[in-house]
């Protein structure tokens, strides 16, 4: 999201120091989305266990790079746990015949296996918070991305899938929502959003992101998926609010780690979890706001 420091422009050799630092970053951020927006685009497209695998990526290396940031205040929660209870939930989107089930396998295994495995510790200091941490991180990324692969499904060929078209206003929505948030941070912001878990954000960068989510929303829902545009008003809100929170949970989480970024998976963004913190919490909102489109139209 917003990762520019909106402050006062400093004079002289500072002020320019500052504007080539934006320039490089920005022009780090371009490359980065050129080569990786069209390989989202095309795993959207054909879904289904592609789908899956893209998840599988996503959960393994969000996992580890939760696990590197807990090392640095100290915790230390069970990587392979975490990775091993996301795949479940991601393995009940795939057959959601036994979806049920599966979550229910899910939340058996974080109780009886994940707890007992840290009494063989020699240092218990800490363990409950690291039992916590590594069921915490298994549903901070294996839900929403279990519920992107739900939504999607596995139908392919023309026309699309109803999923297909909710996952591209998804990821363009949030995409949206960075951009001019990002950019009406930079140029505009003065006022503080949260400065005690992430200073560089802004009140006026998130309503410029919310502005352009909402005018996205009103022209992309009613064309591609014919939802009445008081509902795309509401899904533009509530996107741009998921986004926002998105974002400060991360950031909260970096806070309480000392680190600056997730790590340095994609030049310009940091880490992998800088990427996808709008991405996950809007995830949730997409799909139960899909449903409820559903229930409304019958």
């Amino acid at each position: 999201m917003e990762r520019a420091t909106e402050k006062q422009v400093p004079s002289g050799k500072r002020a320019a120091d500052s504007g080539g630092q934006w320039a490089s970053t920005l022009t780090l951020r371009v490359l980065t989305a050129v080569v990786a927006i069209p390989i989202v685009l095309l795993v959207v497209w054909l879904g289904g266990w592609v789908a899956f695998a893209a998840a599988l990526f996503v959960l393994a290396w969000g996992c580890y790079e939760l696990h590197q940031m807990m090392l640095h205040s100290g915790s230390r929660p069970v990587l392979w746990m975490s990775f091993g209870l996301g795949l479940l939930l991601l393995i009940a989107a795939m057959f959601p015949q036994w979806r049920l089930l599966l979550l229910e396998i899910s939340l058996g295994v974080a109780l009886l296996v994940a707890f007992p495995l840290l009494f063989w510790r020699e240092r218990l200091d800490g363990s409950l918070v690291d039992w916590a941490l590594t069921v915490v991180f298994a549903f901070y990324l294996g839900w929403p991305l279990s519920l992107l692969l739900l939504l999607r499904g596995s139908q392919f060929g023309w026309p699309p899938p109803r999923g297909l078209w909710w996952l591209l206003l998804l990821f363009v929505a949030v995409w949206t929502f960075d951009s001019a948030a990002f950019f009406t941070g930079h140029f505009l912001g003065r006022h503080k959003l949260a400065p005690h878990i992430s200073p560089g954000k802004t009140w006026e960068g998130v309503f410029g992101g919310l502005l352009c989510t909402v005018i996205l929303c009103l022209l992309l829902a009613g064309w591609l998926l014919q939802v009445p545009w008081y509902l795309a008003l509401i899904l533009g809100l509530a996107l741009s609010l998921a986004a926002t929170l998105g974002d400060l949970a991360e950031s909260l989480m970096k806070r309480q780690a000392q680190v600056k970024d997730s790590g340095q998976l994609m030049p310009g963004h940091g880490g992998l979890l800088d990427r996808i913190d709008s991405l996950l919490f809007a995830a949730v909102v997409i799909y139960f706001f899909s449903q409820l489109v559903v229930l409304v139209s019958r």
